[in-house]
C-alpha cells in the first residue's frame, strides 16, 4: 500500500467519525488508517467501531499521552509513507492524491507537506507561509525560513517517510504540549520540505485542545537542546526566537515571572518585529485583554495575528 494514515485518538468521540469519513472520501483509495486510542474515557471506540472497511486498524492501549500515541501507530504502520492526521481534523478528498504526486514528482525527499487552512473560533482562515514563491507549483524549502508566520508541518498535513523517525527519533512523550513543534525542528534539522501550496488539509483550534489546555510553560517544549545549532544557522535561530516569544507571552499570561525572564534572555529581540517588541513590555492585565479582543474579532473573519 502506498500510506499509513496514522490517527492517535484520545476523548475525540464529536470528530473522530468525520475525521474518518475525510480519510475514506480520498480520491487515492491506496491506503491503510491506524488508529490508537489512547485510553479514551468517552465514546470514542464507539465511535470507531462504526465504521467497517478493511483499511481500518484498531488498536486500544492505556493513556500515555499523544507522542506515545503518534508513537505507537507509526510502529503498527505497513507502508513507508507515514500520512499523519488527527483525530478532530479534516482531509479534503484530494488530500492523499496531492501527496502521491509530491511523491513521484519528488522521489529523492523524504518529507512532504501541504498548505492547511485553520478554523478558530468559528472561523476559517488559510494559513500564511514565509516562502518566497515564483510559480505556483510545489518547491523544496528549508523548514526554519518557511515556517517564521505559520508551520509548513502541521499534524494533519504532512507524509514522511518511515525511514525520517530512525534518522531523528520519534514524537518526545515526555512533552505534554508542543511535542509536535520539537520533532519539526529535529526534521528540519537533517531534510528539507516539499512544499504545496495548495489548500488540502483543515485544522481546528479547539479550547479543550491539549495545546490551549496546558498553561504551565515548563510542560510545553523549550528547544534548549537545539541552543548549539543556532549560531551556524540564523533561520533556525529566528524560528526558535519567535516560539520563545510564545513561551515569555504565556508566562506574563499566567505569572511565572522566571520562566519570562529565561526565555527573554535567550532572545535576539532583532528577530521579532515591533509590535513583538511592544507586546513583551505590556504587562498580564493587558495580554489577556488583547487576547480576548483578537479572540472577539476571529469570531467575526478578522484574524489580526495580534501575538504573530
Amino acid at each position: 500500500m502506498k500510506f499509513s494514515v496514522v490517527i492517535a485518538v484520545y476523548n475525540k468521540e464529536k470528530y473522530i467519525g468525520d475525521t474518518l469519513k475525510s480519510v475514506l472520501a480520498q480520491t487515492f483509495s491506496d491506503f491503510e488508517i491506524i488508529i490508537v486510542n489512547d485510553g479514551s474515557t468517552d465514546t470514542s471506540e464507539a465511535e470507531i467501531l462504526k465504521f467497517n472497511d478493511s483499511r481500518i486498524r484498531y488498536f486500544l492501549q492505556q493513556n500515555k499521552g499523544a507522542a506515545a500515541a503518534r508513537n505507537a501507530a507509526i510502529a503498527k504502520a505497513q507502508s513507508e509513507n507515514i500520512a499523519l492526521l488527527d483525530a478532530d481534523d479534516y482531509w479534503y478528498p484530494f488530500y492523499l492524491e496531492e501527496q502521491n504526486r509530491l511523491l513521484k514528482k519528488f522521489s529523492n525527499q523524504y518529507v512532504f507537506a501541504t498548505a492547511a487552512e485553520i478554523i478558530r473560533n468559528g472561523k476559517k482562515f488559510q494559513n500564511s507561509y514565509s516562502i518566497k514563491r515564483i510559480d505556483n507549483d510545489a518547491v523544496l524549502v528549508d523548514y526554519f525560513e518557511a515556517s517564521q508566520l505559520d508551520s509548513v508541518l502541521h499534524s494533519s498535513s504532512f507524509v514522511v517517510k518511515k525511514s525520517v523517525f530512525d534518522e531523528v527519533g520519534n514524537y518526545n512523550p515526555e512533552i505534554k504540549s508542543g511535542e509536535d513543534t520539537d520533532l519539526y525542528v529535529r526534521i528540519g534539522l537533517k531534510y528539507k520540505v516539499v512544499f504545496s501550496p495548495k489548500v488540502c488539509a483543515t485544522y481546528v483550534v479547539r479550547t479543550s485542545g491539549l495545546f490551549n489546555s496546558v498553561k504551565n510553560v515548563a510542560e510545553k517544549a523549550n528547544f534548549e537542546a537545539y541552543e548549539p545549532f543556532e549560531e551556524n544557522n540564523p533561520a533556525l535561530k529566528k524560528f526558535l526566537d519567535l516560539n520563545r516569544y510564545s513561551l515569555c507571552i504565556l508566562a506574563k499570561m499566567e505569572g511565572d515571572k522566571p520562566a519570562f525572564k529565561k526565555n527573554l534572555g535567550k532572545i535576539n529581540q532583532t528577530n521579532l518585529s515591533k509590535k513583538q517588541r511592544f507586546l513583551l513590555r505590556q504587562n498580564k492585565t493587558i495580554l489577556k485583554y488583547l487576547s480576548k479582543t483578537k479572540n472577539n474579532l476571529e469570531k467575526l473573519g478578522l484574524r489580526l495575528g495580534t501575538f504573530k
